[in-house]
């Protein structure tokens, strides 16, 4: 009489093998994914920052030509008040509305936080402490002062920048053409009536060769 082999492995045993081993398959995969894919799992010091560089650019603020290290995102605005030093033109809205850093570019006013510094090179910038450069207010500053057209001072750079303008092309301005040439400008303050008049006793002493 033949003797009966015995099973060697039970079904118990045989499933708790299968997931042993399935266990060591995931942490095996997991330690793996670790060691070779560090840039999706390892520390944000591994990753290695994109986009374009900075760049040289020639820059002709105030009749001085400025050669800068500069990004091409860089606006106006950040290059002439980070780089340059020169913090007249004011950084209050960022997106255009408000008219706190007007500059000139090539003689005309524009938002300096709205052009790209790599934009404006080969162009002239002017700002408004090129309206002072010895220190001397000229006729439309003096008349701000005279007429206290300013309460927090943030907007009034932009102003004056832009009765300035006016003045140069228009000698004897109405009331309408000063709050035309004003409409891009925005002074929380509510100081716009006092800022007319300095507008217009600025016209009248240029006329009178102030």
């Amino acid at each position: 009489m033949s003797e009966e082999k015995k099973p060697e492995l039970s079904r118990r045993q045989f499933l708790k093998s299968v997931g042993a081993a399935a266990a060591v398959a995931t942490v095996g995969g997991a330690a793996g994914l670790h060691k070779g894919h560090p840039e999706t799992v390892g520390s944000p010091a591994s990753v290695t920052p994109q986009g374009v560089g900075e760049r040289t650019v020639s820059l002709n603020v105030n009749g001085e030509v400025h050669r800068l290290l500069l990004e091409p995102r860089m606006t106006l605005l950040d290059a002439i008040r980070d780089r340059l030093g020169l913090t007249g033109s004011k950084r209050v809205c960022d997106r255009g509305t408000c008219g706190a850093c007007t500059v000139y570019l090539d003689g005309k006013p524009i938002y300096a936080c709205l052009k790209l510094a790599v934009d404006c090179e080969g162009h002239k910038v002017e700002t408004v402490e090129s309206l002072a450069p010895d220190g001397k207010l000229n006729a439309v500053q003096q008349a701000f002062v005279n007429h206290d057209s300013l309460q927090c001072g943030f907007c009034t750079p932009g102003f004056v920048m832009c009765v300035n303008h006016l003045l140069k092309t228009n000698k004897s301005p109405s009331l309408a053409d000063i709050k035309n040439a004003c409409s891009g400008n925005v002074c929380r303050c509510g100081t716009y009536t006092r800022i007319f008049e300095a507008a217009e006793s600025a016209a009248k002493a240029m006329r009178e060769g102030a």
